[in-house]
């Protein structure tokens, strides 16, 4: 059984929107919710889930840590709201409630990385142990943001990124890189594993004085793998980039 205080240690300074139809169970849910989380906010379906999370971060600059969301509801159901948040930020947290255990609804999610399914009727003692463990993710990634990056990822045993000289490294001979690679490499390498969006890509050329329209993000990743090992560079169907080291 989760011990209370050791879940608010991890929960005190953290945000929740919980989406749900149904009215008795969002505002059950979300007062008990209350208790651990710094902030709850509720959302009956997932338009004004949707609504509710570009307002957040427009008036916050920053998301929600935990994102819990039913699967079946009207106007925007789970699996959307899902897509919509990951086109955006591709690192939430997000656990999913379902009365079903049918794979046509939850591979579509599985496919996108949710954190976690609770089957209704929600075992609120199985709902606290999923917020426990995803509530220590967000403090781990709260800490490695904090931390300073690291000047070299080692991709395989005997190829080096280094973020500092913005070179690629085979043992210790350098490959080279064009422009435009190296402000891929870059945005990749920030954190490692992060999946990176089209948006995200196109935005960060942007911050780099760079223009580059979504349609040659392909061509640049292309010429890139080249360069590369097998599957350093991962493409997340429907969702976008991310570097996975062979160490």
């Amino acid at each position: 059984m989760i011990n209370s205080k050791e879940l608010i240690e991890y929960t005190e300074n953290l945000t929740v929107l919980f989406v749900e139809d149904h009215d008795e169970l969002r505002e059950d849910t979300t007062e008990m919710l209350k208790n651990f989380f710094q902030k709850v906010e509720c959302a009956s379906d997932g338009e004004e889930a949707i609504e509710k999370y570009t307002t957040y971060y427009k008036n916050n600059s920053k998301y929600y840590d935990i994102i819990i969301s039913d699967i079946h509801m009207p106007k925007v159901d789970g699996i959307e709201l899902t897509e919509a948040i990951y086109k955006v930020n591709s690192s939430q947290i997000i656990i999913i409630l379902s009365a079903f255990d049918d794979s046509q609804y939850l591979l579509p999610l599985i496919n996108l990385g949710v954190e976690k399914f609770i089957k209704k009727p929600i075992d609120f003692q199985e709902l606290l142990e999923v917020l426990l463990s995803a509530s220590k993710k967000v403090k781990q990634k709260n800490i490695q943001k904090n931390e300073t990056l690291i000047d070299q990822v080692e991709l395989n045993s005997n190829l080096i990124y280094d973020r500092e000289k913005e070179s690629l490294l085979l043992e210790n001979e350098n490959i080279y890189l064009t422009k435009y690679e190296i402000i891929f490499m870059q945005l990749l390498t920030t954190n490692i594993g992060k999946i990176y969006t089209n948006e995200n890509i196109v935005e960060n050329y942007k911050v780099n004085n760079e223009n580059l329209d979504k349609q040659n993000i392909r061509k640049i990743l292309s010429k890139l793998r080249k360069k590369l090992p097998d599957d350093i560079i991962k493409s997340i169907y429907g969702i976008g980039y991310r570097i996975t080291p062979k160490v």
